[in-house]
């Protein structure tokens, strides 16, 4: 029999543990998940079913009982429940996607929907993004069935399709649809945090996110008089437009710092040995990221509001002036940046140039001191003493957005120790995504503890 992690902790003795066969069943899980491709382009024509099908089954032979939903045919989630101990206390949601980002094969070392696992790390798109994670709540799953362990809380598990492009078929469609199979959960863990990031100096943080900035996808229209490409036009709307999207990409926005950004600035300030008195009026960001080193990538997209221009589409003809043109730009919000956002987009647009939102999200905020954060930390902490775990805000945004419609707070937590050297945010929708075998057993642990103890 295969010893058991924890062996002699009371805490561990008491609830079971993390076994072999955990450990075994996440690496291929994740592996098995990335051979079924879901890449996401966002034109409708991904589909999720295959992978719904797949978690489905292991969720059954654990026994839960749960539920497929589509919006559109095809594009499956999953919902299942695992009654907790105490019918008094608020539930708990885990949630994960099942969607990926699209990968060219022709740029990658192996192919990206391999699944291989080679040299101890497992290869192809998702397995940072998030098919690794949606492996460890299953491995957690079924390693509680066979050990007969049951959460004090309830938890509702939920594996969504097309957070890669709007979720309105995923969690969009759950949280307006099926609100009722969310009952009770007051807090909710996902994507994006709990991993190590190397700060310099021997230093492992673990960012743990409280917080995401608000989508704002802008689609800007210029109009103007349609003429022969050689003659005099004052009103030529390509002009027009590229002097907004060059205002927009020039633009120095203010910094506007909130809860969650300033207390990651200061724990992190602390651990460097930098002083620096985040409340105060003469605080300077720039001046302590600059001292920050490596571990200022955690909060430098977060301190202000961002507008970057990303497409351009005019005219069908060289010698032919159009009457239009059109310029899509990804804007993310800081939490009650958006008035600030508006007015400024209004302003560099200017008269001659129109803007709507394509795509809007709320940003979301999360209390840091919270007993759920504090159980985050002490189960990081448990697996690594000397880790360092710290608040963060990201600077992109999740399903937690569209759960936040249901009064559920969203974390993102999913749990990672990856060697130094090893850039967990560069893989994100990279070239070469993948994931060391020993970073998914330490999640497996780290998210058994967590919510066992929660």
């Amino acid at each position: 029999m295969a010893e058991r992690e924890g062996a002699g902790d009371p805490v561990a003795g008491r609830t079971g543990g993390v076994g072999q066969q955990a450990l075994d069943e996440v690496v291929r899980f994740t592996s098995e998940l990335i051979r079924i491709d879901t890449g996401n382009a966002g034109d409708g024509a991904c589909r999720e079913r295959p992978a719904a099908e797949y978690v489905a089954e292991r969720l059954a032979d654990a026994g839960t009982a749960p539920t497929l939903l589509e919006r559109s045919r095809g594009r499956t989630n999953v919902v299942a429940r695992i009654e907790g101990t105490d019918p008094g206390a608020d539930a708990l949601l885990v949630h994960g996607h099942l969607d990926v980002v699209p990968a060219e094969p022709a740029d990658w070392s192996v192919h990206p929907f391999s699944g291989e696992v080679r040299d101890g790390v497992v290869w192809g798109r998702g397995a940072i993004d998030m098919k690794n994670m949606d492996a460890m709540v299953l491995a957690v799953v079924r390693e509680w069935a066979r050990s007969g362990v049951r959460p004090r809380r309830d938890i509702v598990l939920a594996f969504t399709a097309d957070e890669e492009a709007s979720a309105e078929d995923g969690s969009g469609f759950l949280a307006d649809r099926h609100a009722g199979l969310f009952e009770g959960c007051t807090e909710g863990i996902s994507e994006s945090g709990a991993f190590t990031f190397h700060a310099g100096g021997g230093r492992r943080l673990y960012p743990v996110a409280a917080g995401e900035r608000g989508t704002a996808w802008l689609k800007l229209t210029a109009r103007g008089r349609a003429g022969h490409g050689s003659k005099v036009n004052r009103e030529n709307a390509v002009s027009r437009l590229a002097a907004a999207v060059a205002r927009i990409g020039a633009y120095e926005w203010p910094v506007r710092l909130t809860p969650t950004v300033r207390a990651a600035l200061s724990e992190l300030a602390a651990l460097h040995g930098v002083e620096a008195d985040v409340s105060s009026p003469d605080f300077d960001v720039d001046a302590l990221l600059g001292a920050l080193g490596p571990a200022a990538k955690l909060v430098e997209p977060t301190v202000r509001n961002s507008a970057n221009p990303t497409m351009l589409s005019a005219g069908y003809k060289v010698n032919v002036i159009p009457g239009a043109a059109v310029a899509q730009v990804d804007g993310r919000v800081v939490p009650g940046g958006e008035e600030e956002f508006r007015t400024t987009l209004d302003q560099l647009t200017g008269p001659d140039v129109s803007w709507e939102y394509d795509h809007r999200e709320v940003a979301l905020q999360a209390p840091v001191d919270a007993p759920a954060y504090a159980a985050m930390r002490a189960a990081i902490e448990r697996f690594d003493p000397d880790g360092h775990v710290v608040p963060y805000c990201m600077s992109g945004g999740t399903d937690a957005k569209q759960f936040s419609r249901l009064g559920i707070t969203g974390y993102g937590f999913s749990p990672l120790k990856l060697p130094e050297g090893f850039d967990y945010q560069a893989l994100f929708h990279g070239v070469d995504e993948r994931v060391p075998v020993e970073g998914l057993h330490f999640g497996v642990r780290v998210l058994d503890h967590f919510l066992r103890t929660v």
